[in-house]
């Protein structure tokens, strides 16, 4: 990405950190994905997570050793059932935004938070927010060799056959993975809300 022209427009990139909560974690792809969330953070970018354990906590955990800003997307309605209900982990975030929504219904809510979304292993929760993200276009990225559902998105495209404007990115290396979506951003996201920015007030319009 050339320069931080995203911070010099007041805004700050997103990136959405989705993958397995649970089932058996290879110590090899727990170790990749704090690689991930350890850049995220290096590049300024705000990593937001469903406030799960497994994968994407590893990723809260990399970025927070490199001073990161994460927000977790919790299923819950209130800390007390986010901790005993959901035996989530609340230790790594700036902030938590409680739901209420349930497991699956949250998902709305953390993939449209985000400006980037990476998919790192990942189950059928997983599985569901990649198809929000894919038929609402976003940009995604598979961080391969973590295994679960991220080695199938190719094989799952090929039988969806529907092309909705969703940008896949694919590569095994945290690094050359986010290189690669930051510069999709500037490409593809940037010049729209450039656009959006010369013609509004930033901070907002009193309501009538």
């Amino acid at each position: 990405m050339s320069g931080n022209s995203h911070k010099k427009l007041g805004l700050n990139i997103s990136i959405g950190v989705m993958g397995s909560a649970g089932g058996d974690l290879a110590k090899e792809a727990l170790q990749t994905v704090h690689r991930l969330g350890q850049g995220i953070a290096r590049r300024g970018c705000v990593l937001i997570t469903g406030a799960c354990p497994g994968l994407p906590h590893e990723a809260v955990l990399g970025a927070k050793s490199e001073g990161g800003v994460t927000v977790g997307i919790s299923p819950a309605l209130n800390f007390e059932e986010h901790a005993l209900k959901y035996h989530s982990p609340y230790r790594g975030y700036d902030a938590i935004i409680y739901t209420g929504s349930g497991l699956m219904g949250r998902e709305i809510e953390n993939i449209r938070s985000c400006d980037l979304v990476i998919l790192a292993g990942g189950r059928s929760g997983t599985l569901g927010e990649f198809a929000i993200a894919y038929d609402e276009a976003k940009v995604i990225g598979v961080l391969t060799g973590t295994g679960g559902i991220s080695e199938r998105i190719k094989e799952i495209v090929s039988f969806i056959k529907k092309d909705t404007g969703a940008k896949l990115v694919y590569a095994s290396d945290p690094e050359e993975l986010l290189d690669s979506l930051l510069a999709v951003y500037e490409r593809r996201i940037l010049p729209r809300y450039r656009t959006i920015i010369a013609n509004r007030n930033e901070h907002g319009k009193l309501e009538r």
